[in-house]
């Protein structure tokens, strides 16, 4: 990577002093899933090599838990779409492009939550949220945080995944063998 990471390039405009950090994160984020998926097949997206989560169910589930928890952080429910999303997140993506649909999909919930970030006043970050049926105590920048954290530690392991399948390539048998 030629330019240093996103937390140095400087400020995101329109984003609260605060909430950078979480901006950061999401920015990053969206930069090393979309570089470490830019050449995967189809078969390497759902391999799971040595049993962990396929690359396909980090990008998706990324994509879906940033999006269900913006949503507590505005202080809403999940719609039965989002529950239904969720549910699906197993689920294989059986089109041929289904790489670059998961990558759109996960710059499209990026792009969502930084549009929520940049219209989160300051004044509101620490007004309670409740999470889930069991309705789990947490504040707007306690779920901000999280979201970011949380996207992270998926795209992380999606990375992990990517460069073992990757690395599989040249060995003799395919990752989605494995």
């Amino acid at each position: 990577m030629n330019e240093p990471e996103v937390w140095l390039r400087g400020p995101v405009a329109g984003i609260a002093p605060l909430l950078q950090p979480v901006a950061h994160s999401l920015l990053q984020s969206h930069a090393e899933l979309t570089s470490a998926m830019s050449d995967l097949t189809v078969g390497e997206l759902r391999a799971r090599p040595g049993g962990v989560a396929s690359i396909e169910y980090h990008a998706r589930h990324a994509a879906g838990s940033l999006d269900r928890l913006t949503t507590y952080a505005r202080g809403e429910s999940l719609s039965a779409a989002q529950l239904a999303a969720l549910a699906d997140e197993q689920v294989v993506d059986r089109r041929p492009d289904a790489v670059s649909h998961l990558v759109a999909g996960f710059r499209d919930a990026v792009e969502r939550a930084l549009t929520q970030i940049r219209q989160t006043a300051a004044e509101r970050l620490l007004e309670p949220r409740e999470v889930g049926r069991a309705r789990l105590p947490s504040t707007v920048i306690g779920l901000l945080v999280h979201a970011a954290e949380h996207t992270q530690r998926h795209v992380g392991q999606l990375m992990t995944t990517t460069r073992i399948v990757k690395g599989a390539r040249g060995i003799g048998r395919s990752a989605a063998q494995e």
